[in-house]
């Protein structure tokens, strides 16, 4: 007798599933490295009257705590230190650690979430450096998500832009806290720039290891410049961030190593929301309607490029991933 049961179903092979755990795991990883440089934010924000230059050397130097024990667990440690381009290493970080100025400037003096979502200005300045710099071919869609973008910051930006806005003409501490955080989107971009021309012939863990070693001096050189002492808490908590800095680096570059960037970068913007909430619990912010619509405009303008960078194949997950948030 003919079997009449019906065929079961195609299964998925294992390679399917593992393609699609990794990426879930590196989705996991990015949200992850969000959470923890979000929270490394609020703890910068709340650190009232400690100098910059101070909260730089903390960030900078107890991050490689963890980021040398990462490496020396996968044996890479020894390697991160060999390079053949020290001057690039060292341009790399003058150009990072003064946008991590610049931010951590905005971050003392700003709401939460909107230092945080004009930071999103850092790729739309990317594809137009690219442009002017590299000879990158920018086509109209591109061109116009990242004058979109703008307008979207200006939005975020505008009440505290009180020179334009009818306002004082004196600047207050929000209207220099806003510009710093725009001007820091530039020069993170030129930084990315430098990165995207070291990740061809350094290792992930060389550009992270150099970048944090040149952070912490020019921090530690800011000491005449006056340093405040800080209680066994307040070290015990700036060392937290620093440390928390790294982890989330780790977090951030092993998320690139299971999934591809169209997918997994758009997950950066998951830091709005999260921003919003610690604000408004932590620090009693309520963000402003500005902030709401402006933010929106950006992320979407911001999605968009990286929908179009994956269609037109532009590969910037190398860069990318060594590329942290302050």
């Amino acid at each position: 007798m003919p079997d009449t049961q019906p065929a079961a179903p195609p299964q998925p092979t294992d390679r399917h599933w593992g393609v699609r755990s990794s990426v879930m795991l590196g989705i996991a990883l990015k949200v992850a490295s969000v959470f923890v440089f979000v929270g490394m934010s609020a703890i910068i924000k709340s650190a009232e009257g400690v100098p910059v230059g101070q909260l730089v050397f903390f960030r900078s130097a107890f991050a490689l705590v963890p980021v040398a024990i990462f490496l020396a667990w996968r044996r890479e440690l020894v390697d991160g230190f060999k390079t053949s381009r020290l001057g690039g290493h060292i341009l790399r970080g003058v150009l990072g650690t003064s946008a991590m100025f610049l931010i951590f400037f905005g971050l003392t003096r700003l709401p939460l979430p909107e230092a945080t979502t004009i930071h999103y200005a850092t790729p739309l300045f990317v594809v137009i450096f690219s442009a002017l710099f590299l000879h990158e071919t920018i086509r109209v869609f591109r061109w116009t998500a990242v004058l979109v973008g703008l307008l979207g910051v200006l939005i975020i930006m505008w009440p505290r832009l009180t020179v334009f806005s009818g306002g004082t003409a004196v600047m207050g501490p929000e209207t220099l806290g806003a510009l710093a955080a725009f001007t820091a989107c530039a020069v993170s971009a030129s930084a990315q720039l430098t990165v995207r021309t070291l990740v061809k012939t350094e290792r992930s863990a060389t550009i992270v290891i150099y970048f944090s070693i040149t952070s912490a001096v020019i921090g530690l050189l800011t000491i005449p410049f006056g340093w405040v002492p800080l209680s066994p808490a307040e070290f015990a908590i700036l060392a937290g961030a620093g440390i928390a800095g790294g982890f989330g680096q780790i977090l951030l570059t092993e998320s690139y190593r299971h999934a591809e960037i169209s997918t997994i970068a758009p997950f950066e913007y998951s830091s709005m929301v999260l921003s919003i909430l610690v604000g408004l619990i932590v620090f009693g912010e309520i963000p402003t309607p500005e902030m709401l619509v402006g933010g929106t405009i950006v992320v979407l303008a911001g999605i968009f490029i990286i929908y179009r960078e994956h269609m037109l194949g532009l590969d910037r997950t190398k860069s990318r991933k060594v590329s942290s948030p302050a």
